[in-house]
Order: C-alpha cells, then sequence, then structure tokens
C-alpha cells in the first residue's frame, strides 16, 4: 500500500506573518477611527462648520437650558463695568457653552488699567470675573504727551480716552519733564503729607532731571532744592502756617538755600493820579527758616 506524503509544512517567515496579520487588523482599525476622530476634531475648529452643527448639537444635548444665569465682577474700581461686558463678548441669556474663557480673558487683560484678569464659566450659568487693576498714580506729561503712570513710573498700559480715564487725568497729581516719571513717588508722598501746600500746586517740572520746581494754583513758581525737596516742603508748609505765605501775590519762591527762602512779589501798582510813570519793578526779600518743622 501506497503512503501518501505529509503536505509541506510552512516556513517560519510564513508563520511569522500569519501572526503578524492577525494583530495588525485590529490595529488598523485603531489607526482608523482616530484619524475620523482628528479629521473630525479639526472640522469642529472651522467657524462654518460650527455654526451649522451648534442647533444640532443643542438639541442633542439639551444645552437650550444652559445659558448665562449672571455676570459677577470683582476687582473693577477703576474700569467700568459696560466695557468688561463687551470684552466678555456674552450677556445673560445667551448659552453659557458658547462662551469662551479663553477669548474673554485675553481681551480684558488688554482694558485700561488691568494688570490682569481670572475669568471662569460654570455650568449653573454663572461667569466670574476678577480683576486686578494697575492703579495710575500720577499724570506724566513729556514730549508733549499726557500718559498715565503707576507708582513705579511706569506707563499704565491700554489707556482709550474712556470716562475714568478722563477723570483720572483730572484728579491725579501732574509731573513734567524728563525723568519726572521715575522721581515722582518721593515728591508726591512728601506733598501729601503737607495738604495745605499740596492743594495748591498745579504740577511739578523736572528740571534736568536733578530737581523740582512747583507751579502753584495763582502763577507762582517755588524752586526746591536738589535732593532736599521733603526738608524744603515741609519748611514751606511751615511758613504758610506762620505768615501765610502762600495767600501773598508772590510770583517766586526759590527755597535752593537751606537757611533760607527768597521771595519775588508782584509790583505793587503805581496810583494813577499822583505818578506818571508806571513801577516796573519786583520787591525781593529773604526770609530765615522758620523755627518750626
Amino acid at each position: 500500500m501506497r503512503t501518501v506524503p505529509p503536505p509541506d509544512r510552512p516556513s517560519r517567515l510564513k508563520l511569522f506573518l500569519r501572526r503578524q496579520k492577525r494583530l495588525l487588523r485590529p490595529l488598523m482599525g485603531l489607526v482608523f477611527i482616530g484619524a475620523l476622530a482628528g479629521a473630525g476634531w479639526y472640522a469642529l475648529g472651522i467657524p462654518a462648520v460650527q455654526e451649522r452643527i451648534t442647533p444640532l448639537r443643542d438639541q442633542l444635548m439639551g444645552t437650550n437650558t444652559l445659558r448665562v444665569t449672571a455676570i459677577n465682577i470683582a476687582g473693577a474700581n477703576l474700569t467700568d463695568e459696560s466695557v468688561i461686558l463687551q470684552a466678555l463678548n456674552t450677556r445673560v441669556g445667551a448659552p453659557i457653552l458658547n462662551f469662551s474663557v479663553s477669548g474673554a480673558r485675553e481681551r480684558l487683560n488688554a482694558l485700561p488699567f488691568v494688570d490682569h484678569a481670572s475669568v471662569a464659566r460654570h455650568l449653573s450659568g454663572e461667569i466670574e470675573v476678577t480683576l486686578v487693576e494697575r492703579p495710575p498714580y500720577a499724570v506724566w506729561q513729556h514730549q508733549g504727551h499726557f500718559e498715565l503712570i503707576d507708582r513705579q513710573g511706569k506707563p499704565v498700559p491700554g489707556q482709550d480716552g474712556s470716562t475714568k480715564d478722563a477723570a483720572a487725568f483730572t484728579h491725579l497729581p501732574l509731573v513734567v519733564g524728563d525723568g519726572a516719571n521715575i522721581a515722582a513717588s518721593g515728591l508726591i508722598d512728601t506733598l501729601l503729607q503737607e495738604p495745605e501746600v499740596r492743594s495748591r500746586v498745579t504740577a511739578a517740572v523736572r528740571v534736568s532731571d536733578r530737581r523740582w520746581n512747583l507751579s502753584l494754583r495763582d502763577g507762582a513758581t517755588v524752586l526746591l532744592p536738589e535732593s532736599e525737596e521733603a526738608p524744603a516742603i515741609h519748611r514751606l508748609a511751615a511758613f504758610q502756617a506762620s505768615t501765610r505765605l502762600l495767600d501773598r501775590p508772590v510770583v517766586l519762591i526759590d527755597m535752593r538755600l537751606p537757611d533760607r527762602l527768597t521771595i519775588r512779589e508782584l509790583p505793587a501798582p503805581a496810583p494813577a493820579e499822583t505818578s506818571s510813570t508806571s513801577n516796573t519793578g519786583s520787591s525781593r526779600g529773604a526770609l530765615p527758616s522758620p523755627s518750626a518743622h
């Protein structure tokens, strides 16, 4: 009886490829599903696609009920609420899931007086906004421009001429000249200690970035010594308390000498009926430093 030879046994390479083919089939399926998901995610970022799928998404997820119910704002002392709401780009009653937290934060950070902002969105419908503002300390006039500055002399970002910008320009101290922004804080702090003098100062002018001149409300000028502004201002306040110096028709008060001050007053008007020539001179005088202060 003739025996049938057994079939050829597959080689090791064929066996290996068969095993790999069984493993590759589920792997290829995962790759295909991942590619579809990536394409779908990319398509969702296209505005036209978002506009078309938003109504369907709202129906499927029931998001018609997820609306903005309240907008809570904290830390806005200098920034108008209407400006904040405009930067948020939403309103009460709008779909909460359409609100972009990152976009709102970026727009808020660009507002006047805002150092940085934090924004949170809750599915309860509330939007929480917290601002950390950078308050202006003075107005700096230089090269024909007016600019709000902080205590360190740095420009306050994003000034846009809003109502509160204008109010800040009106009520803050005015410093003028190159370097005035950096040196302003020490001078302003001293003036705040002497409200009688401060109330009469309309501007502080930096001279050669070394010392200050004070321009007063009635047109007089006070020359302060270099690096000795605080003692001079305290002396001036003492003179005002004892002699009412700032209430007199003074044109110039020179305080650059530590032991005395020199004043120049307006010339007295000549009597019209007795004098045919006008008196154009000015009176000058020197007062010793008061013992007070």
